[in-house]
């Protein structure tokens, strides 16, 4: 039996802890493997932190707390891609090769990437950045920062895959690989750490440097990891560019 047809046999309880196992071990990991990382790194002269301000007293306590919550958005609704393909509404291809795997996840990160600005922009407008402002309590933002969303928050941007799992047979394996690199980016997003200063704002290995800016200067910079949706839409916030 292959991945796919497990997964879409599972009865929905199974599905739902399934979800919170993944996401919650997800956030845990990423929360101290990037903390540790950036810690050795600085420890060796490597690259350097964006933000040296002490965090606030209670800054990680209310990081963790919220994502909780996300993480109970996100687990328990992984019953709904699963419901999407119990009732047909989507379909998984049945097999499918590393190189259409490899192509079905760069697709999916760059549709991540627009529905992130979209998702994003919206949370800045009058009409709802107050289910944004949780987020932007952590100034100086943290590994832990990742999920620190309100649940509402966690709604609009949890639902990346659902849209494409409807217009594409994707194969489990990348639908799968979706959250867990989403994670990893994040993380790097929030990590507060610069690993490669002397690159431009704009360059893909400034992913850190770019949301860091965001967080100290809210209007602009509301891509995910890339920086080809603000230049589109003109929403750039730039630092004093290379180092």
């Amino acid at each position: 039996m292959d991945a796919g047809t497990w997964f879409i046999q599972l009865n929905a309880w199974q599905v739902m802890a399934l979800g919170l196992v993944s996401f919650g071990t997800l956030y845990l990991l990423g929360g101290w493997g990037m903390s540790a990382f950036t810690r050795w790194l600085a420890h060796h002269g490597l690259g350097r932190t964006l933000d040296t301000r002490p965090l606030k007293p209670d800054q990680l306590q209310r990081e963790r707390r919220l994502s909780f919550n996300s993480v109970l958005v996100f687990g328990l609704g992984t019953i709904v891609p699963w419901g999407f393909l119990k009732l047909g509404w989507a379909h998984l291809a049945p097999a499918a090769g590393a190189g259409r795997i490899a192509l079905e996840i760069l697709a999916l990160l760059l549709w991540n990437e627009v529905h992130f600005w979209i998702n994003h922009r919206l949370l800045h407008t009058r009409q709802l950045v107050r289910y944004h402002g949780d987020h932007h309590r952590s100034t100086v933002t943290t590994p832990w920062s990742t999920y620190s969303f309100h649940p509402v928050e966690a709604l609009m941007l949890g639902n990346i895959i659902l849209l494409p799992m409807v217009v594409h047979d994707f194969s489990f394996w990348s639908l799968a690989a979706v959250p867990v690199l989403s994670l990893i980016l994040n993380t790097i997003g929030h990590s507060n750490y610069d690993f490669f200063p002397k690159v431009s704002d704009s360059h893909l290995l400034a992913a850190s440097r770019r949301h860091h800016l965001h967080h100290a200067r809210p209007a602009g910079n509301y891509g995910f990891s890339l920086a080809f949706m603000d230049r589109i839409m003109r929403t750039q916030v730039k630092s004093s560019g290379p180092r």
